[in-house]
């Protein structure tokens, strides 16, 4: 017996092998749909994601990847279709540079549908001070978070972000197939609910890529923690705009990559 549908979350039947014992069960999946984003009218790209929390991702995206903050929107809009979903994002001025991204984006992938060199590596301004945030505070979103992932618990294969305020408390977590619109969503949640983005820091459960370094950057975020590794590019360019990068969070240890000295117990790092 199948229980109420739960957005992000699909029932399929399957064979389970447990020590050479065949049984045939039901097993929920993270559902991963294609979804369309159309600003003022115009398809933007094509993204799979998890189906919640998209009026969230749409004010993220719309701020990481178009440059306009909440007030800049007048409307968003979800609509369920036949092939997938779309969201229309409205703005009340017309976008002063008009994005190149008409290929398919795949959930993995921060770059795909980008055209040239220039909108792929993008540099964001550099972000304020923020508050202090001591190293403790790391571990305590750290464990926080593994118990505020409702959907991955369930399925096994969503990626978080979280927002964290400065004694490691969670105020806000958003979960995707995609680790890039995990983030966006967790962005657009705290736009929509008027979060400070000097208040605390952002942690997530994926590696830190280049283009998780842009989305925080990009949204002020003066921290970002992340369970695995980053890239080298992801480090340059937290070097160069002020961010502070943490990876291979773990409960007793973790390391900085760049501006170690906004982190209260490491100062001289």
């Amino acid at each position: 017996m199948q229980p109420d549908r739960l957005d992000g979350v699909a029932w399929r039947e399957v064979v389970d092998i447990t020590r050479d014992v065949a049984t045939t069960r039901s097993d929920r999946l993270a559902e991963e749909v294609p979804l369309e984003v159309r600003c003022n009218g115009e398809p933007l790209a094509v993204m799979m994601v998890t189906p919640c929390d998209l009026e969230d991702f749409a004010r993220g995206f719309a701020l990481t990847e178009l440059g306009v903050a909440g007030d800049g929107l007048s409307s968003v809009k979800v609509q369920a279709l036949l092939e997938g979903i779309a969201v229309d994002i409205h703005t009340f001025e017309p976008l002063t540079a008009r994005p190149e991204r008409w290929m398919p984006g795949r959930s993995g992938c921060g770059i795909c549908g980008n055209r040239s060199l220039e909108d792929v590596i993008r540099h964001p301004d550099r972000v304020g001070q923020g508050i202090a945030i001591a190293s403790a505070s790391l571990d305590v979103a750290r464990t926080a978070l593994h118990l505020h992932q409702p959907l991955n618990a369930i399925t096994g294969a969503l990626h978080a972000a979280a927002w964290a305020m400065a004694d490691g408390s969670l105020r806000l977590v958003r979960e995707d197939v995609g680790r890039h619109n995990a983030l966006d969503k967790l962005i657009g949640g705290m736009l929509h609910e008027g979060i400070d983005a000097a208040s605390g820091f952002a942690v997530v459960t994926s590696r830190a890529s280049y283009e998780m370094v842009a989305k925080a950057a990009a949204a002020g975020m003066p921290l970002l923690a992340a369970i695995s590794a980053p890239t080298a590019l992801a480090v340059d360019l937290a070097d160069s705009c002020g961010l502070t990068l943490v990876g291979f969070l773990r409960s007793d240890r973790h390391v900085i990559y760049s501006h170690a000295s906004r982190l209260a117990n490491d100062r001289g790092a």
